[in-house]
């Protein structure tokens, strides 16, 4: 999802020079493919979206993977950059990085100042790993890596399986079969009060490029992206559950996690540079939705091994 909508908005904006390869064509897992495919190309700048993702569930079910496969990529990658010269480099990581009960909204300078969500901390501990391997370099060898850290996102390409998703795909994919099946009733995790924010993936994508095309070097090598704006999951639910049409019954699973509280994003060092989101909540799910129903035949489940 995210490549591809970084890849759309680059092309829209006039670059042609992109350098591009898949999972089945670079192993990003191994350290020597990885580097011979870096020294190969060349590339003047390097945007890391790769990773193993997943929502709570996947998180819970499967954290050696997700500590792991995120571990080498970003690993792989970011030394390739740095063995190969590649001055600039942007990566990408996730709001989990910070601490569970951190102060609201959440300011980069909150990085590793407290214990993190139990239910995602091994795919966190991996950004922040991914954080100080461009910190490190920054300082050692004056390399101008910056890590951003998008909030939730969502957005045409989502993963919609409901083992692996996050929560606003999940909930698209549950109420459009509740409305299917006669709009039976769809049941959440949670109690719906903990508050999150959402970014549309083109957003971020436009944000990337924005951060890529600042000249000379930037202020700061932390870097979060969001909309600034949350609300609770419960009223995610019903902007949903509007969007689809579905008119069952919405039940909450209290007997499983709510996750962090709230996760709000302070986005005051991208907004004093002057980028901000355009893309408001209820349109993006409409955007998201409708490429759901388009193609909805070639969404496969994700298994995660």
């Amino acid at each position: 999802m995210v490549g591809s909508a970084i890849v759309e908005n680059l092309r829209k904006s006039g670059y042609s020079n992109l350098i591009l390869a898949s999972s089945q064509e670079v192993n990003l897992m191994d350290q020597s493919v990885t580097n011979e495919f870096i020294a190969d190309e060349k590339p003047d700048h390097i945007i890391i979206a790769a990773a193993r993702v997943g929502g709570i569930l996947a998180n819970n079910q499967f954290p050696w993977q997700f500590l792991y496969d995120n571990l080498m990529i970003e690993a792989n990658l970011i030394k390739a950059a740095h063995e190969n010269n590649v001055q600039d480099l942007i990566f990408l990581g996730s709001s989990c990085i910070y601490p569970k009960l951190a102060p609201q909204p959440l300011k980069e300078e909150y990085l590793l100042t407290g214990a993190l969500e139990p239910t995602n901390e091994w795919y966190a501990i991996a950004k922040i790993a991914g954080i100080k391997m461009c910190q490190a370099l920054n300082k050692q060898f004056g390399r101008n890596y910056i890590s951003m850290m998008p909030t939730n996102l969502y957005g045409p390409r989502d993963n919609f399986d409901l083992k692996t998703s996050h929560v606003l795909p999940a909930m698209i994919r549950k109420f459009h079969e509740a409305k299917k099946n006669g709009n039976e009733k769809v049941t959440l995790w949670g109690s719906g009060a903990p508050m999150r924010e959402f970014l549309h993936v083109e957003d971020l994508a436009d944000s990337v490029r924005f951060l890529m095309e600042c000249e000379g070097e930037l202020k700061y090598d932390l870097i979060n992206a969001g909309t600034g704006e949350d609300l609770t999951i419960k009223a995610l639910a019903e902007t949903i559950q509007k969007i689809v049409n579905h008119n069952g019954k919405i039940e909450w699973d209290e007997t499983k996690p709510d996750g962090t509280p709230r996760k709000l994003m302070d986005v005051e060092r991208l907004t004093s540079m002057g980028w901000k989101a355009k893309i408001e909540l209820a349109e993006g799910i409409e955007n998201t939705y409708s490429w759901f129903l388009k193609n909805i035949d070639l969404i496969k489940e994700v298994e995660i091994r």
